[in-house]
This record gives C-alpha cells, sequence and structure tokens, in this order.
C-alpha cells in the first residue's frame, strides 16, 4: 500500500503533467483556428476551379490533355499526407488504415510522403518510398508547387500510371476523417462530383452546382483545349494545396481534443489521488490518537 509521501509525489508529477498537457491543448488550439481558416477560405475556390473544368471538358475531349489520359497499367505512386509530431490521437493510425485498403489486389504502389510519422511507418512496413517532403506550418501555396510538380513529372514520363494522394479531411473539430483520392489521370467523369474537402464547412451543399455551371456559356480564347493545356496544371498545384491544408487542419484539431482530454484525465486522476491521500492522513490521525489515548489509560 503506498504511503503518505508517495501519493505526494504522484500527486506533483500528474499536476506538472496536467501544466504541460494544458499548454500544448492552449498552442494546438491557437495553431488550429487559422489552420481552420486557411482550409475553409480554400474549398470556394477549389470547387469553383472544378465548375469551370467541368465546362472545358465538355468542350474537349479525354485525349485533348495526356493529364486525362487514361492508362491500363497498375503501377501507382501515392502522396501520403501525414504529421511530422505526435500527440494527436489516431489521426495517423486511421490514414495508414486507410492508405492499406486503398492498395488493390495486383497493383504496384510506391509511396510520396510529406510528415515523419507515416514515413517512418512506411518504411517499417518495407514500402517503397520515393521521395519526402517538407511542408512549413502555415502552408503557403508554394509549398504545394514542387509537389505538384514531381506527381505530374512522374505520371507525364509513364513511370506511374495512376497518382493518388491520401490525406485526412477536415470535418469539424471534433470529426476528421481519412480519405485516398486520386490526382491523376484526372477523371472526366467525377469533376462535376461534389467532394468532401469543397463542400464540407458551408452553410448548404446545393447538388446543383456543378450541373448549373455545366449550363453556362463561356466563350473560350484562344480555345477550349489552350485553356485546358493551362488551367490543368494550377487545378493540380491547388488540388494538392487544398489538401495540405485540409491535413494541416485536421492535425491541429484532432491535437487540442487529444490534449484536452489528457489534461481532464490528470485531473480525474488527481482528484482520486487526493481522495486517497486524505484518506491515509485521516488513518494516521486516527492510529495517532488512539495510540494517545491507549497511552493516557494506561498511565491512570
Amino acid at each position: 500500500m503506498a504511503n503518505l509521501r508517495d501519493i505526494r509525489r504522484r500527486i506533483k508529477s500528474v499536476k506538472n503533467t496536467a501544466q504541460i498537457t494544458r499548454a500544448m491543448q492552449l498552442v494546438a488550439a491557437a495553431k488550429m483556428k487559422k489552420a481552420q481558416d486557411q482550409a475553409l477560405a480554400g474549398r470556394e475556390y477549389a470547387d469553383k476551379l472544378n465548375q469551370v473544368l467541368v465546362n472545358l471538358k465538355e468542350n474537349t475531349t479525354e485525349e485533348a490533355h495526356p493529364l486525362l489520359e487514361k492508362r491500363e497499367g497498375k503501377k501507382t505512386l501515392t502522396l501520403v499526407i501525414s504529421t511530422d509530431k505526435g500527440l494527436c490521437g489516431g489521426l495517423n493510425t486511421n490514414l495508414l488504415k486507410a492508405v492499406k485498403k486503398a492498395e488493390a489486389e495486383g497493383e504496384e504502389v510506391h509511396y510520396l510522403t510529406v510528415g515523419r510519422k507515416l514515413r517512418l511507418q512506411l518504411a517499417k512496413a518495407k514500402k517503397e518510398l520515393k521521395a519526402d517532403f517538407v511542408v512549413v506550418d502555415p502552408v503557403p501555396f508554394s509549398e504545394a508547387r514542387p509537389i505538384a510538380k514531381y506527381l505530374t513529372e512522374q505520371f507525364l514520363s509513364g513511370e506511374y500510371d495512376v497518382v493518388k494522394v491520401a490525406f485526412t479531411n477536415f470535418v469539424s473539430t471534433l470529426t476528421q476523417t481519412p480519405h485516398v483520392s486520386q490526382l491523376l489521370p484526372i477523371e472526366a467523369d467525377k469533376l462535376a462530383e461534389k467532394r468532401d474537402y469543397e463542400g464540407v464547412g458551408k452553410d448548404e451543399i446545393k447538388e446543383t452546382d456543378h450541373a448549373k455551371a455545366m449550363e453556362k456559356d463561356y466563350l473560350f480564347e484562344p480555345s477550349a483545349e489552350a485553356v485546358l493545356d493551362n488551367i490543368l496544371p494550377l487545378y493540380i498545384n491547388f488540388q494538392i494545396y487544398q489538401m495540405l491544408l485540409e491535413a494541416r487542419a485536421s492535425e491541429h484539431s484532432a491535437r487540442m481534443v487529444a490534449m484536452k482530454a489528457a489534461t481532464d484525465n490528470a485531473k480525474g486522476m488527481i482528484d482520486d489521488l487526493t481522495l486517497e491521500y486524505n484518506k491515509l492522513r485521516q488513518a494516521a490521525i486516527t492510529a495517532e490518537l488512539l495510540e494517545i489515548t491507549t497511552a493516557m489509560k494506561a498511565m491512570e
């Protein structure tokens, strides 16, 4: 049974831990607000860019650009966007499960990583890692360009037949969902679909938004093919950028929630230890009083 000194030490240790987790919670909350605002601000642009591509696709053919070309091979390059630091709950674990689940049978998959956590996990699993990128916080648009350029070059060179991106989609402060999306070749038939990271967070999601976009009569100069050739690289860059923003917002949200839970658990443990300490102290005082009373009666 623990003595009073041991319990005092445990209470002090837990209090120190609670102070650390509380500080980390406040830091994560400050970063979370900025990351959420940044992610939500980009969704409207991503949605409008998709609508323009829907119109372009209606005025061109799939052979109009190599980024739209579907191939028969199954060699895949997957960009995995995880975190550099831990203490964010099951965020990285859930994403890793989604990555493994997305691997089709007979598919040769190589990986490109952003974030140290899943890079280490994939390396331990003996996966083929092609490259690793470091992205600062907050995420600037310039950080997405070299990643998008690398992925595009790997696809256009014929090295890979499919390029995918695995990231954590920000839904709310309490909810983040792992998501694996095909980036290349661009699936023209799915451009008109409302994507989670473009629609979540709006006051109202209208299913007819993209359908209405197709009804608009655009005039393309010099031609739809020329516009498509210029807008597709921008589309790839912004898709990568938006996914990085979603992943960063998810990371800070998950860490804030995890640190709040840790702080609350520490407070509960302190209350339990304090109760146990008071019981032992009271028992010790009672025992001393009994000894004094017994000694006094023996002297009478």
